[in-house]
């Protein structure tokens, strides 16, 4: 067995910082400034840059800066997530074409990205910024010598056009459909001095309502949210002193594509030229049009201000937490703590947006040929879909979210499902006459399974509210890991969390109603000989299928209502509250087996066949923390690691893998720091935050959020008022660290030679609570 700790009082170091320490961290995050001296050759290159929900690849090309522009929500019918265009801009003379110097670096610590170029006597600097508190992309020139600026605005969509068999991974509930998909195209045109871009979704072709009639659903349409109806997305293009300068096609690549192009009105020595992006539904095109417009009158604010509240947001952000690994910059272990600096800064690019970051590339996806050369496909490609949720994937994108104090970012994720509720309850209350929320594994971001995986060759006889997949069948139980997250915002910060608690009691009352449903059906009791729910038909994440009494189930069941149990009592009345002692009393026990002569956790009390290749048996570890340092029965949790043969044979750290965070919770340092290293090393992309495809597409937010755990873990754990420092951090990496913990806590220390320099405690009442493990 690995190292085991000896536990050390935290007592023995207090130490105030200052702003000697200010100083440090700040030059620690410039250390981690990525700069290229020579341009991309293509988009696969390209560096992301972004703000409050908006997202832009920047790289340079053949003297050209180029930008790929999203945003977050900008579905089309097929629900694709739509790029909103490509941006191309070209000075003449242009100091970037065979330019001698080039320099192209990203500054995180004020969150934009600045391009210089030098050829002969004329310089050029190019900044590329995004509003946080508007909706503007922003590319400010200035050059040494007058030069003349064209802009362009390209788009690949403006003709409607069959989607190919390979394309409809990008609007996965088409995936197979024995219909013909139309990607529908673009308006674009000049409005006076702009360019004007927009796509709204045609009424009749949404894949709302091909779910919903797939579905058997339409007796209750009236009843069911609607997010696609008028929903449309576009923008405006603009510069000072720019003009229209005329239209013409060109090809990226191997796509086709039309351009309306500005140019300015004369040479300068600066230029500014801004995208604003607007999505919304609306009742018709024109009030779509009238919102842009008034968006326009609000975005006039001097640019000199909007740039510098802009970079006090990011530097706001920086000082919530952060994790400097101390090391030669050629080491794997420094490039973790690099790109974990990274992947925040990708996650903040969507701070606020109307929905959550996706798992499967985010704001930050570019040209699929350069991902897997077999897709040769327009930049809207993804696989697992624009507007499809995973709920195993997308967990991992905001647990992290919690330790590092970026609570606001949360908000999306739990709207995303408070939103959806109305439609997991129809559909409960439709199928089976019980109450109760059902989210399916993989669903539309309107609330209702992927019509791919609800499946297209059903037989007539199967309950029509199962989806007909060998791999989703019966796997309900992954939203009570976000139950958990906001029972864990409301401990970590205090914050009210009552518009989620009705919520979080439906998904808890769809297990009980919809297991004592399916016992009815089966026989007349409801109930075990003790007394419990028996959760059959379930599933063990994707993996242990058909299963009895999942691991993942009763941990979350427990977990979950138990601190529902421990909330202030304002949350609840008597009566809901008993109700929630009654379940907890119906949930039965987890399920252990003997392997090769130690006792394990097993990931169900049976199971008919494995699909995948998950561990749900250590789920009780992570995310459940019923198992792990401090707590009764760790050398189970531990020899499940060990010894269960499927979770030796399945371990990894490519994308979801949650192996590194599993060893973390068990106080396994070595292979902790192993799986975390693997996950959070340089990707073979240019940017090194880029991982992927792994099992999903790159840029795969799946290992930079796990990766980002494992690490998060390793430094500091949580349970309740306990606070676990170092519990598995090899002592040989020097690390300077703040982040976050229950009871509005802060943490921030310094480890040096493998010995604890500093340690700040906010409260410091919370000193005593914690328990500094070295090895």
């Amino acid at each position: 067995m690995q190292t085991i700790f000896r536990y050390i009082s935290a007592g023995i170091f207090i130490t105030i910082f200052g702003t000697q320490c200010a100083n440090a961290r700040q030059q620690e995050l410039d250390n981690y400034n990525i700069t290229w001296n020579s341009q991309s050759r293509n988009s696969a290159g390209s560096m992301p840059c972004g703000g409050s929900d908006i997202g832009v690849n920047v790289w340079m090309e053949n003297g050209e800066l180029l930008c790929y522009l999203s945003r977050s929500g900008t579905f089309d019918e097929n629900n694709t997530l739509l790029k909103q265009g490509r941006l191309r801009i070209k000075l003449t003379p242009n100091p970037f074409e065979a330019s001698t110097t080039f320099r192209q670096t990203l500054h995180l610590k004020e969150g934009y990205i600045n391009i210089t170029g030098i050829k002969g006597k004329q310089t050029a600097n190019i900044r590329v910024w995004v509003d946080v508190y508007r909706p503007v992309v922003h590319v400010d020139v200035n050059s040494r010598q007058p030069v003349t600026a064209t802009a362009r605005y390209e788009n690949w969509r403006m003709q409607d056009r069959p989607l190919s068999k390979m394309e409809l991974l990008a609007c996965t509930g088409y995936k197979g459909a024995p219909v013909t998909v139309t990607a529908y195209h673009d308006k674009v045109a000049f409005e006076n001095d702009k360019v004007l871009f927009c796509h709204r979704n045609r009424d009749d072709a949404l894949i709302f309502d091909y779910t919903v009639q797939q579905q058997g659903l339409n007796p209750i349409k009236a009843l069911l949210w609607n997010p696609q109806q008028g929903l449309t997305s576009g923008g405006l293009l603009w510069g000072s002193n720019m003009q229209p300068a005329g239209s013409d096609t060109g090809r990226y690549l191997h796509i086709p594509y039309t351009y309306w192009q500005l140019q300015s009105t004369r040479p300068a020595r600066a230029h500014h030229i801004n995208v604003l992006l607007h999505v919304a539904q609306t009742p018709s095109p024109e009030a779509w049009h009238m919102e842009l417009q008034q968006r326009m009158q609000t975005v006039k604010a001097p640019e000199r201000i909007a740039f510098q509240q802009t970079t006090a947001w990011w530097k706001q952000y920086w000082n919530r937490s952060y994790i400097f690994i101390d090391r030669d910059t050629a080491d794997a272990v420094w490039q973790t703590g690099r790109n974990y600096q990274l992947f925040r800064y990708m996650l903040g690019c969507n701070a606020y947006g109307a929905y959550p970051t996706k798992f499967n590339g985010g704001l930050f996806t570019y040209d699929p040929v350069f991902v897997n050369d077999k897709f040769p496909f327009t930049p809207d490609h993804r696989n697992w879909g624009g507007g499809t949720f995973t709920a195993q994937n997308q967990r991992l994108v905001y647990w992290p979210m919690l330790k590092s104090g970026d609570f606001d970012m949360m908000t999306s994720q739990f709207q995303f499902y408070q939103q959806a509720l109305q439609n997991a309850t129809a559909r409960s209350r439709f199928y089976w006459g019980h109450e109760g929320a059902c989210f399916t594994e993989q669903m539309e971001n309107f609330g209702l399974p992927a019509a791919s995986e609800y499946g297209w060759k059903r037989p007539s006889w199967f309950d029509k509210g199962v989806e007909y997949n060998n791999w989703l069948e019966y796997e309900w139980d992954t939203v009570l890991e976000f139950c958990l997250m906001i029972l864990d915002m409301e401990r970590f910060r205090g914050k009210d969390i009552s518009r989620y608690i009705p919520l979080i009691k439906s998904c808890l009352t769809f297990f009980d109603e919809h297991y004592q449903h399916l016992a009815r059906q089966r026989g007349s009791k409801t109930l075990d000989g003790n007394g419990h729910l028996v959760l059959y038909p379930g599933s063990a994440c994707e993996t242990y299928k058909m299963a009895c009494n999942s691991a993942t189930t009763i941990a979350g069941l427990g977990t979950v209502t138990r601190r529902m149990l421990e909330l202030p009592g304002r949350y609840f009345t008597d009566s809901s509250r008993e109700q929630l002692q009654s379940l907890l009393r119906r949930i039965p026990p987890l399920t252990f087996r003997n392997v090769q002569g130690y006792t394990t956790i097993a990931p169900a009390q049976s199971w008919e066949r494995v699909n995948n290749q998950e561990t749900p048996q250590l789920y009780p570890v992570f995310p459940y923390g019923i198992f792990g340092i401090g707590k009764p029965g760790l050398d189970t949790a531990v020899n499940t690691w060990l010894h269960d043969t499927d979770a030796v044979k399945h371990r990894s750290a490519t994308g979801w893998k949650q192996d590194n965070i599993f060893c973390a919770r068990l106080g396994l340092t070595d292979s902790a720091a192993h799986y975390t290293v693997e996950k959070l090393k340089d990707a073979g992309t240019r940017f090194p935050a880029f991982w992927g495809p792994g099992f999903d597409w790159t840029p795969d937010h799946n290992q930079g959020g796990s990766g980002m755990i494992g690490l998060q873990e390793m430094l500091l754990q949580t349970d309740n008022r306990h606070l676990y420092l170092f519990p598995a951090w090899p002592a040989a990496w020097d690390v300077h660290f703040k982040l976050h913990a229950p009871y509005n806590t802060t943490v921030e220390g310094v480890l040096k030679n493998g010995k604890l320099v500093t340690l700040k405690v906010i409260p410091e009442e919370r000193r005593k609570d914690i328990q500094v493990m070295l090895p």
